[in-house]
């Protein structure tokens, strides 16, 4: 038995062994063969038991846009624990109307329209409430979604989420999503060109509209079978995917002349990750609903929720208990949300993510002219992308990609003469991407600092 005054002086062999007795390995920890142990953290960086700094580029998949202990949100939640630190969703109380107020007053500034927030605890869950709003309004409960897209591992978002291997353990998804191809012009679905496609896989998808008997449509009622198309701006697990400036707009030609309903999941790419506040922003369409989370606490309580237009999720259309849940709306992480959506309200991310967003894919650049199996860097801001491949420039390299990130933990990189680490993480339809996630408050010298280490990286192992 470890007494309470010893918790804090187990050694990493103490932890692993109670780790690999005691805990479930079905929550992702283990796709390494041993997962590395932190101690602490702070800014921009993770610490070992040694006190080592770790250089964290993925920021706990996104969820700490702000870094790690930023003083002024945890001070926030240490006042809401002080003041009133939970509260049954059956009542009001004032940062949940605060924050959702903050928030569709800046969907009307970016977009002209009104609506009303939903909360909920997680980001998967918020994309469940999502599929809830989105049937309940269309009185369908089939959608579009992309291959590549990921929207949590619950039931319901698995049925979205295009890879089967997030759902093979589980039976039959009778209401899994009709998955339409992303616009992933390294690796286009359909061979083409990005220069000079004229978007052709928008005409792809458009042509499914032409017959009753493509299945999707009938000409005659003008009634769809599909409710509504659910995607990500960018891809998120899928590998970090810009896809071309006009794409978006070309698509939702197409889901408005059929009356589907267009909405956008912001979980990941939200909240300046690529210089807007909301990433669908760049390209010049508005959503119908979008749903938010991870960073909006910047890690600390967890809440995600939705947005949607008025004429979704009205009170007369998306009555009291529709869907919710005891912390969906919990006082400590609307105080968070809060207090994270008045820094960006108050400081100019979209200046500074997009020039530090430019020096870092610069760094890139030169790395990717340097070593060939660098096959595609590319970023939107400070979401970020690096394709590892085979020696032609293309063909998935895996290995490699894995063996980047564990050297990365073994701490011993040098950064001017000190011994560093780099936290990685990987993504892509082939697991073969490593995705650049910093801090938003990464410095410049931080940029420099991890430009050198992935050389160091690269040095070491593309042999």
């Amino acid at each position: 038995m470890i007494l309470k005054e010893d918790v804090n002086n187990l050694t990493d062999e103490q932890i692993r062994e109670l780790d690999n007795k005691y805990c479930s390995w079905g929550d992702t920890a283990h796709y390494s063969e041993l997962p590395k142990i932190f101690s602490s953290c702070n800014g921009s960086y993770m610490y070992d038991s040694k006190d080592t700094p770790y250089l964290d580029l993925q920021m706990w998949y996104a969820s700490c846009n702000l870094g790690y202990k930023n003083k002024r949100v945890s001070e926030a939640v240490i006042d809401q624990i002080n003041t009133m630190p939970g509260i049954a969703p059956k009542f009001i109380y004032n940062y949940k109307a605060l924050l959702s107020q903050k928030i569709a007053k800046g969907m009307i500034k970016r977009f002209g329209e009104k609506g009303r927030v939903h909360f909920n605890v997680g980001g998967a869950q918020a994309i469940e409430d999502a599929i809830k709003v989105l049937r309940n309004y269309t009185h369908k409960n089939r959608q579009f979604a992309f291959m590549g897209g990921y929207h949590g591992r619950t039931i319901g978002a698995s049925c979205i989420t295009s890879s089967y291997r997030y759902r093979e353990s589980y039976g039959h998804f009778s209401d899994r999503a009709h998955f339409v191809p992303f616009p992933y012009c390294f690796r286009c679905h359909y061979g083409k060109k990005c220069e000079n496609c004229n978007f052709y896989c928008v005409k792809q998808f458009a042509k499914n509209f032409e017959s009753e008997y493509n299945s999707f449509y009938d000409r005659k009622t003008g009634d769809c079978e599909f409710g509504a198309f659910i995607c990500e701006p960018l891809l998120g697990t899928g590998g970090y995917v810009v896809p071309p400036k006009g794409y978006f707009k070309e698509l939702k030609k197409v889901l408005d002349e059929f009356n589907i309903v267009f909405a956008v999941d912001e979980i990941q790419m939200g909240l300046y990750r690529t210089g807007k506040l909301w990433a669908i922003e760049h390209f010049g369409v508005t959503p119908d609903l979008i749903t938010f989370g991870k960073s909006l606490t910047n890690g600390l309580n967890p809440l995600a929720g939705l947005w949607a237009k008025e004429k979704l999720i009205a009170p007369d259309i998306f009555p009291p208990g529709r869907a919710h849940s005891t912390y969906s709306s919990n006082p400590l992480g609307t105080r968070a949300g809060y207090e994270v959506m008045s820094i960006m309200e108050e400081e100019d991310f979209e200046t500074s993510v997009n020039e530090k967003g430019q020096l870092f894919l610069e760094g890139l650049k030169t790395l990717k002219s340097k070593y060939s199996v660098i096959g595609d860097v590319d970023g939107l801001g400070l979401a970020l992308r690096m394709e590892i491949t085979q020696t032609d420039g293309f063909t998935p390299n895996r290995e490699l990609c894995d063996k980047l990130q564990e050297e990365g933990l073994k701490g011993d990189l040098t950064y001017k003469g000190k011994k560093c680490g780099l936290v990685l993480n990987n993504g892509g339809y082939y697991k073969n991407v490593i995705t650049f996630v910093p801090s938003l408050y990464i410095t410049k010298d931080e940029i420099n600092m991890a430009i050198e280490l992935l050389d160091q990286l690269f040095m070491r192992l593309e042999r």
